[in-house]
């Protein structure tokens, strides 16, 4: 990352930035795409359990990713005030607090997932799947989390390409395991749709040993020393971390849960159903990384600039990813409305399944327009360090708004499966529109500031 002083710098330095987080996010969303794709091709009931497991568990790790994500806009931030004495502190301080996190997982999901699966209204070889699916995953948990803790600390630096290179090496070798232990291949029994959880287990471990050598070997990361001299736990840092993370983890939780609220609420559907749902949205999950990717880049281009106390080039670049999320919402679109069929088509081989699944993309069409324009606004707000309002509009508007429309619209009128994602629509619409307002709020208070300061 380095300042930028004309528009047109700004745009090739974002869009530098952007590629390749773009590619990176997409290929690490792909390893769950190629999960439900391959679980799909080994029966339904395999697609439906594995549906279930990350229904369950996309909230969790979202949520605790929020957290370690607060490292972007704090690293990005010292880096624009030339303070880099203090990132090896803060970044042991931030693997500690990872690691910690992912015991408190791996021990919170053991103990729930059978309570959480026995309320739900599913078949004996769904449940059996989900459950299996969930325990593989969690052998992977903690290096999961020291992998994403260190990424955001290479990527708050704008070198995105290494995060890029990392997850494009990660992701071949997670389909060949995908196969190997999907249907059973090279001597190894066959799991099903469990065997996508201990390929991407086994992923997970793949992609934190790399990012690890990274840290110790390459510039400018390896100046910094920071798995050198190790300092003890320090609860005021971890502190300092949560007070920005805990925020933004739980604005991610609210707006990915709902998705996996209306996944459980679709249990009580038939099988053909539940993976007609799953098929659209995870298609749909998957063009969302776009705007994602987006505010990702903004949170680190802000914050880069707020730091430094440049806050006309921080707006400049909110108004270059607002535009870009409008781009990205008509490409989208298109390319959903053009490819339904053949996108179906990819999850599953039952002409019904296939055919509910047509129907759920065309409510996804409507629902990424708001996805596209208010991820790049949570990202802005982030560079920011504005997180706790942004916790509340999400809340509001999602679980006040969103889901209960969703339920309402299901069980009382003839859309019946199609009322959640109706409600969605109306969940992030709602969001999207009040963090707009609150990234021009913040824009304006911080000018006021500025001048403040230089009167």
């Amino acid at each position: 990352m380095h300042e930028t002083t004309t528009l047109k710098e700004k745009v090739k330095l974002f869009g530098y930035i952007l590629i390749p987080i773009l590619i990176t996010q997409l290929s690490m969303y792909l390893m769950n795409f190629f999960d439900t794709i391959m679980s799909g091709k080994a029966g339904a009931v395999d697609l439906a359990g594995v549906a279930i497991g990350s229904s369950l568990w996309v909230p969790i790790f979202t949520g605790i990713n929020g957290i370690l994500l607060a490292v972007t806009p704090i690293i990005a931030q010292l880096v624009g005030a030339n303070k880099e004495n203090d990132i090896p502190k803060k970044m042991q301080q931030a693997l500690y607090l990872a690691i910690t996190l992912a015991i408190i997982v791996i021990i919170g999901v053991g103990v729930c997932i059978n309570p959480i699966l026995q309320m739900m209204d599913l078949e004996e070889g769904v449940r059996y799947t989900a459950k299996y699916y969930l325990i593989s995953l969690l052998t992977g948990i903690i290096p999961l989390f020291i992998f994403n803790t260190l990424r955001n600390f290479i990527d708050a630096h704008g070198k995105t390409r290494i995060s890029m290179v990392i997850i494009l090496i990660s992701l071949p070798l997670n389909v060949v395991f995908n196969y190997i232990f999907i249907f059973g291949k090279f001597g190894v029994p066959r799991f099903g749709g469990i065997g996508s959880g201990i390929a991407t287990a086994i992923t997970y471990w793949l992609v934190c040993i790399i990012a690890i050598g990274t840290t110790i070997k390459v510039k400018p990361f390896k100046q910094y020393h920071i798995l050198e001299n190790w300092q003890r736990p320090s609860f005021i840092e971890w502190g300092r971390q949560l007070k920005i993370g805990v925020p933004i983890g739980f604005a991610l939780f609210f707006e990915t849960s709902i998705f996996s609220a209306v996944t459980l609420f679709m249990s009580t559907y038939n099988t053909q159903t539940i993976a007609a749902h799953t098929a659209a949205m995870n298609f749909a999950s998957l063009l969302y990384m776009i705007p994602l990717s987006v505010g990702m880049t903004l949170t680190i281009a802000i914050g880069y600039e707020v730091g430094a106390k440049r806050f006309k080039h921080a707006r400049t670049y909110g108004y270059i990813g607002i535009s870009g999320g409008i781009f990205i919402a008509i490409f989208a679109g298109l390319i959903l409305y053009i490819f339904n069929d053949p996108v179906a088509r990819l999850y599953h081989t039952d002409p019904a399944v296939i055919e509910l699944t047509k129907q759920f993309i065309y409510y996804a069409i409507i629902f990424q327009f708001a996805d596209a324009f208010g991820a790049p606004l949570q990202g802005a707000l982030r560079g920011y360090k504005d997180v706790n309002m942004t916790l509340i509009m999400a809340f509001i508007s999602y679980w006040i708004i969103g889901l209960p429309s969703g339920w309402l619209l299901a069980h009382y009128t003839s859309l019946e499966p199609f009322g959640y994602w109706v409600g969605i629509i109306i969940g992030l619409s709602a969001g999207a529109i009040t963090l707009f307002g609150r990234l021009l709020y913040i824009q304006n208070k911080m000018a006021i500031k500025h001048k403040k300061m230089n009167a």
